[in-house]
């Protein structure tokens, strides 16, 4: 819910050095064992080498993720560290998850990217090597972060290169004696409890150990807060280009995760894993750069809308609406999704998720935000997804609006919460989906994300992606609730 990524794109001299595309970069914060940043990712297999060499690393995660950004992983040896580069890490695809193999499929071979090297802060001796899932020597169009590189190919082509920053927010939770979930601070009741200092406060040893382990990281962790619900944090990095702050986003979700489970505690990012409590959002904010420049930035003065943006970052918006209700599949991926998003007046603080097709400037309750020149906040993303099919959906969407010149119409500038049917079937205002299959029944219909994602030996990988989460609303269709029994059980 923070101004994410304010660094990237604020004035000043700083500002002018992300507009030639420089970078900054992060001395190491003096806490513990954390490792020096590595000043610059490895470029090659041989910094690789070096880097290993140089920091004692005696263990490399080569890691990949399935279609729900579900991490897997094989632990390597360094003194097998050459084979690894050279030939991959072979696994039983079936068995890791959704990633279109059977029983009777050859091994997928995941070959590392050497420039996502990263130590993990809280065991210095072991790394991890972000990888491309292949099959038989070729790029496997199951592999998400293959989806996406495609997809970014696909864009520089047309001379762009999308930056993404990403505000993953989760809860921090213990199991009760009798099995339940529970707030890890027992304490934390406040009825308001967003930027709750006495709660940052109390949690503070959990949280500046992840805020120093992203700083060590080079990310630059630059603010922390206490969120809209009880038990939930938001820890902020700097944006980049947008395969870069996907990697990030799956070693973020694994680091707090362990981090938490060092201590005894469960760290989720769930969406909604409390009906009476907000949900957990993943926003992405977004830009289009060419040669260094952010293409969508312009003087708020020069704007006839007034939002800092060029008439290509209004024609991504363009792009962005027309393909919302269809994109929302990927963006919002699972089923317990539906349970953040709602129509009206929240029961906790504000949804933080609004689920009308609409933009404006700084106003939360926009589908689209406008927080400052040159990016636009999509607020449809939560913790759920898998960051590089949610970004490809953004990116392939938004570049059909810059390729068909949509309009994006006038921003709105309503508290939209407060609108009721009639008033918003006024303004023009569609919703999106109310739920996964609606969701995926939009998404099957969309030739434009149909071409994004991609094909493979046995069809589109939208058709993949459509069944296999169809085959997660059925099972969740199946389940009796503790609703339901309360409902029903005596009523009849």
């Amino acid at each position: 819910m923070s101004a994410l990524c304010r660094r990237g794109y604020v004035r000043g001299a700083h500002a002018q050095r992300l507009k030639r595309g420089e970078s900054r970069h992060c001395a190491a914060p003096a806490a513990g064992d954390i490792p020096a940043p590595v000043s610059d990712a490895p470029k090659d297999d041989d910094d690789v080498r070096r880097i290993v060499s140089d920091n004692g690393i005696e263990f490399l995660f080569a890691q990949f993720v399935d279609m729900h950004g579900k991490p897997s992983a094989k632990l390597v040896p360094a003194h097998h560290l050459d084979d690894l580069l050279a030939d991959g890490a072979g696994f039983a695809g079936f068995a890791a998850g959704d990633l279109g193999q059977g029983p009777d499929s050859p091994d997928m071979i995941a070959m590392p990217d050497p420039a996502t090297l990263t130590i993990l802060p809280w065991r210095p001796t072991v790394a991890r090597l972000a990888c491309d899932v292949t099959v038989e020597g070729e790029p496997w169009p199951y592999c998400p972060r293959t989806i996406l590189r495609r997809a970014l190919a696909r864009a520089a082509e047309q001379g762009y290169e999308l930056k993404i920053g990403a505000e993953l927010e989760y809860f921090l939770l213990r199991r009760a004696d009798d099995g339940s979930l529970v707030l890890a601070d027992p304490l934390d009741t406040l009825e308001q409890p967003c930027y709750d200092m006495r709660a940052l406060t109390r949690n503070l040893d959990f949280v500046s150990e992840v805020s120093h382990a992203i700083t060590g990281l080079g990310w630059d962790n630059y603010a922390t807060d206490h969120e809209d619900a009880n038990g939930q944090f938001e820890q902020n990095f700097e944006f980049s280009d947008a395969l870069t702050t996907c990697d990030r986003a799956i070693f973020f979700r694994y680091m707090v995760e362990s981090l938490a489970q060092q201590r005894g505690l469960i760290a989720t990012f769930m969406p909604k894993p409390f009906s009476h409590l907000t949900g957990n959002g993943c926003h992405f904010h977004v830009s289009l750069w060419r040669d260094g420049v952010n293409v969508f930035a312009r003087a708020p003065s020069e704007d006839p809308r007034g939002l800092g943006l060029s008439e290509l970052g209004y024609n991504f918006i363009g792009g962005l609406k027309a393909h919302a209700k269809a994109y929302i599949a990927l963006t919002a991926p699972t089923v317990n999704s539906y349970k953040r998003l709602v129509v009206g007046a929240p029961t906790s603080g504000a949804t933080w998720a609004p689920v009308y097709i609409s933009y404006g400037y700084n106003n939360r309750t926009q589908m689209l935000r406008v927080p400052a020149p040159g990016r636009i906040e999509d607020r449809t993303v939560d913790g759920s997804c898998n960051p590089y099919l949610a970004a490809t959906a953004l990116l392939t969407a938004g570049l059909d609006g810059i390729e068909r010149g949509l309009d994006a119409g006038d921003p709105n500038a309503a508290n939209l919460y407060t609108l009721d049917a009639a008033q918003r079937e006024a303004a023009g205002i569609e919703l999106l989906p109310g739920n996964l299959l609606d969701a995926t029944r939009e998404l099957e219909r969309s030739d434009v994300l149909r071409a994004g994602l991609g094909t493979t030996a046995d069809g589109d990988y939208l058709d993949y992606f459509v069944q296999v989460k169809r085959r997660e609303v059925q099972s969740a269709h199946e389940q009796v609730t503790q609703w339901e029994l309360d409902r029903y059980l005596q009523l009849y």
